[in-house]
C-alpha cells in the first residue's frame, strides 16, 4: 500500500478527527471539479476522498495505521469522485464534512412539536379598597389547556406519531445547487413533516393534532395590598398551553381601580375635600369624616381657612411592597352663606359693625393670582 494517506490530507499520523475532518475540508473545497476541473486535480480530489474515507473510520484507519487493505474487510472498493453514492463514500457523507449536515449558519436536529404557550393578560376591575388592602378574586379565564384525549400527543388513541420518510426524522432537507464558488448546500425545513421529524398518521379527532383544546376554567386570585391603576400582577405557568402539550405561558393580570365618590388617590396617599360652614370654620368644631377604615372625629380649629390641609396619618392606602401605609390628606374648604334671611342678614351686620368690617379693605398678598393672570395661564397651558 504506497498511498499516505496521511500526507495526502497534510495531518500527523495522531491527529485527531476533528483534525482530520478539518483538513478535508479545506482541501475539497479547493480541489473541488466545480473550482478546478483539469483531470490532476479531479484525480487528486479522488484521492483525499478516498484517504478521508479511510482515515475517517476509526476501524479502517486501525487497519491502515497496521499495515493491511482497510477496503477488504469492508467489503468494497474505495470510493472515489464518481461514487459518492455508493458505499464507499457516500454523498451525504461528502456533504456533512464539507459543510455541515445543515448547511452553513443551520441547526442540527428536528424541531420539537411540544413548544411553550402564549402569555396571557386580562384587565381586572377593583375598587379602591380592594387596591388599598388586597382582595381574593375568583376568575374565569378561557384558555388552551392539554388535550385530555391525546395527552398533548396530537394522535388519535392507540397510534404514535412516525417518523418522516421524506427527511427520514431529521426535520430538515438540504439541496445541492452549483455556483462560481462550487457547491452550495442549503438546508430548509422539511415540507412534509414541517420540521419535526415526524407525522402525524392519523391526528387526534378532539384537538386536531394541535395537543391542546380550548376551554373556560375559574381559578382564584390573591390580589395583593397596595396594587393601583395599571398594575401588573404576574401568575407564572397560569397562561396558554403550548402546542403539542408545551408549558403553559404567564397570565398576567392588569389592575384597573374604579374611581372613588369622596377619595382621589395619589400614590399611596389619599386626598379629600371636606367642606365646613363659615361659622363652624370661625368658631372651631368636631366634625366626622369618612376614611376606607370608617368615619373618624376630625377638630376644626377655630379661625380655619379655605386650603388649610389636615393630615390624618396611616389612614391612606398599603405600601405595595413594604410594611405601613400612607396618610389620608383633608382639604378644607370654607363655605360662604349665599342665602340669609332677615334675622340671619341682621346678626351678621352687627357682627360687622363689631370687628370694624362695614367697608373692609381689600387684602392683596404676593405670589397669588389675579382673575387676569389665571386666564393668561390657562391660555399658555400652564
Amino acid at each position: 500500500m504506497a498511498e499516505d494517506y496521511y500526507g495526502l490530507l497534510g495531518v500527523r499520523r495522531d491527529a485527531s478527527q476533528d483534525e482530520i475532518k478539518r483538513a478535508y475540508r479545506r482541501l475539497a473545497r479547493e480541489l473541488h471539479p466545480d473550482v478546478n476541473p483539469d483531470p490532476e486535480t479531479q484525480e487528486k480530489f479522488k484521492e483525499i476522498n478516498q484517504a478521508y474515507e479511510v482515515l475517517q473510520d476509526p476501524e479502517k484507519r486501525q487497519m491502515y495505521d497496521l499495515g493491511g487493505d482497510p477496503f477488504a474487510a469492508a467489503g468494497a472498493g474505495p470510493g472515489g469522485f464518481g461514487g459518492f453514492g455508493g458505499a464507499g463514500f457516500p454523498f451525504s457523507e461528502f456533504v456533512d464534512a464539507v459543510f455541515g449536515a445543515a448547511g452553513a449558519g443551520a441547526t442540527r436536529g428536528p424541531r420539537s412539536r411540544a413548544r411553550r404557550g402564549r402569555n396571557a393578560t386580562i384587565r381586572i376591575e377593583l375598587d379602591l379598597s380592594e387596591c388599598a388592602f388586597g382582595a381574593t378574586r375568583e376568575l374565569t379565564v378561557d384558555t388552551a389547556v392539554v388535550c385530555p384525549t391525546c395527552s398533548g400527543e396530537g394522535t388519535a388513541p392507540g397510534t404514535h406519531p412516525e417518523t418522516c420518510q421524506v427527511c427520514a426524522g431529521r426535520g430538515e432537507i438540504s439541496q445541492v445547487r452549483k455556483s462560481f464558488l462550487g457547491q452550495v448546500v442549503t438546508t430548509q425545513a422539511c415540507p412534509n413533516c414541517g420540521g419535526y421529524g415526524t407525522v402525524l398518521p392519523r391526528p387526534c379527532p378532539e384537538c386536531d393534532g394541535d395537543g391542546r383544546v380550548r376551554t373556560r376554567r375559574t381559578m382564584k386570585v390573591r390580589i395583593p395590598a397596595g396594587v393601583e391603576d395599571g398594575t401588573h400582577i404576574q401568575l407564572a405557568g397560569e397562561g396558554e398551553t403550548g402546542p403539542g402539550g408545551g408549558p403553559p405561558g404567564d397570565l398576567f393580570l392588569e389592575v384597573v381601580q374604579r374611581p372613588h365618590p369622596i377619595f382621589e388617590r395619589q400614590g399611596d396617599d389619599l386626598h379629600c375635600t371636606l367642606t365646613i360652614p363659615m361659622v363652624a370654620a370661625a368658631l372651631g368644631a368636631t366634625v366626622p369624616v369618612e376614611s376606607l377604615d370608617g368615619p373618624n372625629d376630625v377638630d376644626i380649629r377655630p379661625g380655619s381657612q379655605s386650603g388649610q390641609v389636615i393630615p390624618l396619618y396611616g389612614l391612606g392606602v398599603k405600601h405595595l411592597n413594604g410594611s405601613g401605609r400612607g396618610d389620608l390628606i383633608i382639604h378644607v374648604a370654607v363655605e360662604t352663606p349665599t342665602r340669609l334671611d332677615a334675622e340671619q342678614e341682621k346678626l351678621l351686620r352687627e357682627l360687622a359693625k363689631l370687628r370694624g368690617e362695614e367697608q373692609p379693605p381689600g387684602k392683596f398678598q404676593p405670589g397669588q393670582q389675579g382673575f387676569f393672570s389665571r386666564l393668561r395661564d390657562a391660555f399658555n397651558g400652564r
